[in-house]
């Protein structure tokens, strides 16, 4: 569907991914065209549109004539003027303003990288995204990775000929909402794909040598399907060989359908040793690829459950398995530092400190072993999803 409305200056989509933190993020949709997925809260109620052609290339001739004026106030050092920078924000009239801070973060990351927003940006005509990168190209041609979401059933129907060309025009990374490769679990919630969609489409990417990064969501099969999703989504990715598996742990965010289901009793939620215990059985059966495993989120318990496998595996076997090992009260103290943010790995626990200044917020809160789990949980719902 496409937009109807003016051109209202450069805009902003609501998520990328961690790794494009640095990235000039360029929105050429608005929102998620499948929008159904019973764990995302994001766009649940947003309209999805295709922005214009024309006003995706405005956009990015704005921030090439922000990055141009910036190049003009940096001094010898390779410092900005920022009295100068300041004062040319302070004329802009309101509708440039938010381009001329993309353009002053971008400039200030060093613009190598792109990201294309919002949810599925290959859902665009393939000789409309072409055009777009090649504009792109043209402005920018320090951009050394361009990068977008991309959904499974999307990339399975495209022609390999059309990922080539958006390879060759600069595409070269793909980030997909993996989630599961357990057919039970992507009918749950209302993926649209199947394990052999997801297969077909992951193939599809590394074919057509695009990088590509799976998402898998631990915890999401629950306590029910815990294992079948472990070990399902470990054949699959098997078979794609991505260049990336990141973890993104399931917290189940308030107002949305598995919220429902999970408030119904109809989903039983995995705790937080239960999805470590999964993502163990999960790291054990991928097997005869060479992924890099990333930990890369807040909603990950245990961020060092990372490396290149294959040679990672034993390191990372290791840190799950000390973990599962530790001491049921450490396990919780870990648990909800981890949570609070005050604590990033399980040594921390063996300066006396940080153990005594656990133990007192976990009695101050009233942590328990049949509460802690949920009292973790709530935590994190207070960062926002």
């Amino acid at each position: 569907m496409n937009s109807a409305q003016p051109y209202q200056g450069v805009e902003q989509g609501p998520i990328r991914p961690p790794s494009e933190a640095h990235s000039l993020c360029l929105r050429i949709t608005r929102n998620c065209n499948w929008n159904r997925c019973t764990f995302c809260p994001v766009f649940k109620d947003k309209r999805f549109t295709l922005r214009p052609v024309e006003d995706v290339i405005q956009d990015i001739d704005i921030l090439y004539g922000h990055t141009q004026t910036l190049r003009g106030l940096v001094k010898d050092d390779g410092d900005l003027e920022l009295a100068e920078v300041r004062q040319i924000a302070a004329r802009l009239p309101d509708t440039e303003q938010l381009g001329f801070r993309v353009a002053l973060h971008w400039f200030a990351s060093g613009m190598t990288a792109v990201f294309l927003q919002d949810a599925n940006s290959l859902i665009v005509k393939p000789p409309n995204l072409l055009a777009i990168l090649t504009h792109l190209k043209g402005c920018f041609p320090s951009v050394r990775r361009v990068t977008s979401y991309a959904r499974s059933q999307n990339v399975a129907r495209m022609h390999e000929t059309d990922l080539e060309a958006l390879r060759h025009a600069g595409l070269n990374r793909l980030h997909i909402g993996f989630e599961s490769g357990a057919d039970s679990v992507l009918s749950r919630i209302k993926k649209g794909a199947t394990q052999a969609i997801q297969i077909m489409a992951g193939s599809k990417v590394k074919a057509a040598g695009i990088e590509l990064s799976e998402y898998y969501m631990p915890g999401l099969g629950g306590q029910e399907l815990s294992r079948e999703h472990a070990l399902e989504s470990a054949a699959a990715l098997n078979q794609i060989n991505p260049d990336f598996i990141r973890l993104r742990s399931l917290a189940i965010p308030p107002d949305t359908p598995l919220d429902e289901d999970y408030r119904a009793g109809l989903f039983k939620r995995c705790g937080d040793l239960q999805i470590v215990a999964e993502i163990r059985l999960f790291v054990e059966h991928l097997q005869g690829i060479g992924s890099q495993l990333v930990s890369d989120h807040f909603l990950n318990l245990l961020p060092q459950v990372e490396g290149r496998l294959p040679d990672a595996k034993p390191a990372i076997l290791g840190v799950l398995d000390r973990f599962l090992a530790t001491d049921p009260e450490r396990q919780r103290l870990y648990q909800i530092g981890k949570r609070m943010d005050v604590i990033g790995d399980p040594e921390w626990l063996n300066d006396p400190v940080v153990l005594g200044g656990l133990r007192k917020v976990c009695h101050e809160l009233g942590v328990t072993a049949d509460n802690a789990d949920d009292i973790a949980h709530a935590l994190l719902l207070k960062k926002g999803l």
